[in-house]
């Protein structure tokens, strides 16, 4: 996958794997396959690092969940960002675009039960729309800095970004 999802090759792939070719179709019986699994665990792992931080954060005010929700997509997008890059763009060509769908409305409810148990704490009243700005507002954010500008997301920037988009979040929610 570091060379491309056109350039790769299952033969290539089994190699790097160290495993026989029958041995990888055995379980993969095409590259679009392997790639499917990759990006249903990749998808998975995201979805549970961010149900994670929203429990760990769940009687926490909005400043610092929105905080730790805004790192923690970070953390996940920077786990591999090449190989991240690659499985967004073949989410449709592997046909696992109803898989991510369904891990990101399991974002917007976590996100919305986070928020009805807040309701005190903010001034939107729309919850359900609300818990799609949030998530929406962080995927594209996190997803376009780890991908296109890497340059914000260093040391000395991070704290930076991550300040100026909790800030986005919870200016938003407490607008009236």
């Amino acid at each position: 996958m570091k060379e491309g999802y056109d350039r790769a090759s299952t033969n290539r792939i089994a190699e790097l794997a160290g495993v026989s070719i029958g041995s990888l179709y055995q379980y993969f019986p095409s590259k679009e396959a392997l790639v499917a699994a990759v990006i249903d665990r990749h998808a998975q792992q995201i979805s549970d690092v961010t149900r994670d931080a929203l429990v760990k954060v769940a009687a926490r005010p909005i400043e610092v969940a929105a905080r730790e929700f805004v790192s923690v997509a970070i953390e996940a997008h920077r786990v591999n960002p090449k190989l991240h890059g690659v499985l967004a763009e073949q989410v449709p060509r592997v046909g696992r675009l109803e898989n991510i769908e369904a891990n990101i409305r399991d974002s917007y409810a976590m996100v919305r039960g986070y928020l009805e148990a807040h309701r005190d704490e903010i001034e939107v009243t729309d919850l359900d729309l609300a818990a799609f700005v949030l998530v929406t507002v962080v995927e594209a954010l996190t997803h376009a800095a780890v991908l296109r500008r890497p340059d914000i997301l260093t040391d000395d920037k991070a704290a930076r970004f991550v300040d100026d988009v909790t800030r986005l979040l919870v200016g938003y929610l407490r607008a009236s």
